[in-house]
């Protein structure tokens, strides 16, 4: 297929007569001061990156999409809009592994894969290739059909089997506003975003990979992990600075007692954010805490200060509808309306608060419970440093699915944890097995799959 042919079909009427597809730019503000991403200290200035873009869009093969693998932030910052250069889609797979790989490129046969690594084993059809950031563009920036299928992200699988998401560039532009103004209205004006979540997840997509294409921001190339690589991050940027990260590491960085350089604002998403995290994190580095609520599905429709408020407030145009089965989500950057497994009530100021998921709805024996609710008693406990509660598959001789858990405790008993819950637990929906493990099975970003978490109760 060539270049750009992949959106063709789009460009049609209802009576089926061509239409002529609208154009955007791949970069906004692609002025020579405008930077896009920071290296190592060093700023890549808008012209230097769209030589970079450019280069590789003349590498790349004839195909429909690619599955881009790049680990570095900014390489795979030039691997997406080169991709979108050629009229091509940026394949997101939940996991780097070879599975995943596999089935991602089986799904979309006229594809291969792309990154800036050397992999072992090397997955099918690999293309590694090195931005170099000193280069400067010739000519006019590149403009992509609005309608260009930029993206298929697809779920982590924390509920079951991956499914994949379509994600349409002028869609994508859509939400990528509305982040762009929560995020400026942190720091005051443009921003530079230091991210631990990876690029392929959905929320670093949004917020790590789209914002320096699309809004007013400039992103660290590196993902650190550390507290000492996130400080170390944060001090190579000028401010304002803004932190882009999950639950799981905010809560590492405040446990690991580091200090960190000034910056505007934290952003946090992938799993619930509690009430507590958010104060501790507010009172610790002196900064606002905003979450953002939204799916692989749906990318981000609202956000809340979660250490004042409980209600959230949605993204402009988005309107949500309570349904038996969850929430049916209709928002301009959807291309048809979204069902969601979340419960929410509707206020009457136009906020929303989330009761849960249909999902983690338990009743046993005419008693009701949440796994959320469950799992929230279960970390309360003194000395649980991380925990979950889910239901398993299979049933006990009453024809009931068992309630599980996992647990990270160092120094305590699980019969010790157990007696903690009962106080507050109703005893059918006592987890057992209770298993202590040394760390749960979390992906990248923080989630926690259902396929590894009963691997790691049956290991």
């Amino acid at each position: 297929m060539e270049p750009g042919s992949s959106v063709s079909s789009a460009h049609e009427s209802q009576q089926g007569a061509p239409v002529a597809p609208s154009w955007g730019s791949l970069l906004a503000g692609a002025s020579a001061q405008r930077v896009v991403a920071w290296r190592e200290g060093h700023p890549i200035g808008a012209h230097a990156f769209l030589a970079d873009v450019e280069a590789l869009a003349a590498r790349l093969p004839t195909a429909t999409a690619a599955v881009n693998l790049c680990e570095n932030r900014y390489a795979f910052l030039v691997a997406f809009a080169a991709l979108l250069r050629r009229g091509q889609t940026n394949l997101l797979p939940p996991s780097r592994a070879a599975r995943s790989i596999d089935e991602t490129l089986a799904a979309h046969p006229d594809s291969y894969t792309l990154g800036d690594a050397v992999l072992d084993p090397v997955p099918p059809r690999y293309l590694r290739f090195a931005p170099d950031g000193g280069a400067t563009m010739a000519g006019s920036p590149a403009l992509i059909a609005s309608d260009l299928l930029a993206a298929v992200g697809y779920t982590s699988g924390s509920t079951g089997v991956p499914r994949a998401n379509p994600k349409r560039w002028d869609k994508l532009a859509i939400s990528s506003g509305h982040n762009d103004a929560l995020l400026r209205s942190l720091a005051g004006g443009d921003y530079n975003v230091v991210a631990t979540v990876p690029p392929q997840h959905m929320y670093g997509l949004e917020f790590s990979v789209l914002l320096p294409l699309l809004g007013h921001a400039a992103v660290c190339a590196e993902k650190p992990f550390f507290a000492a690589d996130i400080a170390a991050s944060l001090a190579r940027l000028p401010q304002p600075r803004i932190l882009v990260t999950t639950p799981v590491h905010l809560r590492a960085l405040l446990d690991s007692g580091y200090t960190l350089p000034r910056f505007a604002g934290i952003v946090s998403a992938t799993a619930p954010l509690a009430r507590e995290l958010a104060q501790a994190a507010e009172a610790r580095f002196g900064v606002p805490v905003q979450e953002v609520f939204g799916s692989t599905e749906t990318c981000v429709i609202a956000h809340r200060r979660t250490a004042h408020a409980d209600a959230w407030t949605p993204y402009p145009g988005v309107t949500l509808h309570p349904q038996p089965d969850g929430t049916r989500v209709e928002a301009p950057q959807l291309m048809q309306p979204v069902v969601l497994a979340d419960l929410v009530e509707l206020l009457p100021d136009g906020r929303y608060r989330l009761c849960g998921r249909n999902t983690d709805l338990l009743e046993i024996a005419g008693k009701r419970a949440s796994l959320g609710d469950l799992t929230h008693r279960l970390l309360a406990v003194p000395g649980v440093r991380d925990g979950v509660v889910f239901q398993l598959d299979e049933t006990d001789a009453m024809g009931v699915r068992r309630i599980a858990a996992l647990a990270v405790a160092p120094g305590l008993q699980a019969g010790t944890i157990l007696d903690a819950l009962r106080r507050g637990v109703d005893a059918v929906f006592l987890p057992r097995p209770l298993k202590l493990v040394a760390a749960l099975p979390r992906s990248e970003t923080g989630k926690l799959p259902r396929a590894a978490l009963l691997a790691a109760l049956a290991g």
